[in-house]
């Protein structure tokens, strides 16, 4: 849930404006409105209210980038004690989203890896079935929403085939014993 809170413009009628030139009070001891930013009072027809207070135009600002937020929309955004512009408010306490692999959420401030519509932490992106990291350049597949490394994705794909086409599973079966009685002929000799 956002932490977002509504500004408001508020428009003071010209006979306010001139009672509250006439006072020049900057201290605020008044019942006129004081800027929550500055401490001093609001003498312009327009102010802004956020968060139950009352702003200058030039008060309103977020506490990352300075922008005006009365001019960026008609939200802010508050956390920690800080008042912030979507963008900032996002970047420091939002998310990328939900890492493919753990399922833990990922901070937006953190470094990710994308796969398709997949995203995961940088340590989460490794071959799902061996957990090999992968490095720059490294091949990689996606299959059925897991990363796999080629080895592993050949292997798979190998075994799928061979589950539809009897044939091949009988010739490997034949393979695979040769493969153990040449080596125990090996190892009888050496």
């Amino acid at each position: 849930a956002l932490n977002m809170v509504t500004i408001q413009y508020i428009f003071i009628d010209d006979l306010m404006t001139m009672e509250v030139k006439e006072t020049q009070s900057n201290d605020c001891n008044t019942s006129l409105h004081c800027c929550a930013g500055c401490g001093k009072t609001i003498v312009e027809k327009y102010l802004l209210k956020a968060l139950d207070l009352f702003w200058h135009e030039d008060c309103l600002k977020c506490g990352c980038c300075d922008c005006r937020l009365g001019e960026v929309g008609s939200t802010c955004y508050t956390k920690a004690n800080l008042i912030l512009c979507k963008r900032d408010y996002l970047r420091l306490f939002g998310t990328t989203g939900q890492c493919a692999a753990c399922m833990k959420v990922i901070p937006a401030f953190e470094m990710v890896m994308r796969a398709k519509n997949n995203v995961y932490h940088l340590e989460c992106f490794a071959c799902q079935q061996c957990n090999h990291r992968f490095c720059v350049g490294d091949r990689f597949y996606l299959c059925e929403d897991k990363i796999l490394c080629e080895y592993d994705y050949e292997e798979r794909m190998v075994f799928a085939s061979m589950a539809c086409n009897p044939n091949s599973l009988a010739h490997l079966r034949r393979q695979v014993s040769s493969l153990q009685s040449n080596s125990m002929t090996e190892l009888e000799f050496v």
